[in-house]
């Protein structure tokens, strides 16, 4: 969506619904024919070949949704929102941690 749309912000959503897991996997490439690419196939008949190749973060326990900022996240919720800016080259400006509008950390600078 960043590479297709040129967006300058991402919202990352529903962080709250990953609290719980164990482990985050994250699909970071593919893997076709034995040949590994970060392209996104467009073909159907390439994509139904196509192998994902995950990216294991720790998760977290914690409930997130009274969380204001950033910093009040636990520090795997802090280093997953990390790797996917990273990833995506693009910051975010929203974040959200649960299902009330209330629930949402916004970067001030943004807006």
């Amino acid at each position: 969506s960043v590479m297709i749309n040129g967006l300058s912000h991402i919202a990352l959503t529903k962080l709250d619904v990953l609290s719980g897991i164990d482990e985050l996997k994250i699909c970071v490439a593919y893997k076709i024919n034995g040949k590994e690419t970060s392209d996104f196939p467009s073909a159907l008949s390439v994509l139904e070949k196509a192998e994902p190749v995950y990216k294991t973060l720790p998760g977290w326990k914690e409930d997130i949704s009274r969380a204001k900022s950033i910093e009040e996240l636990p520090e795997n919720a802090r280093s997953y929102i990390d790797f996917i800016t990273d990833f995506v080259k693009t910051p975010y400006c929203v974040v959200s941690v649960g299902t009330d509008r209330t629930e949402t950390i916004e970067l001030a600078d943004v807006f």
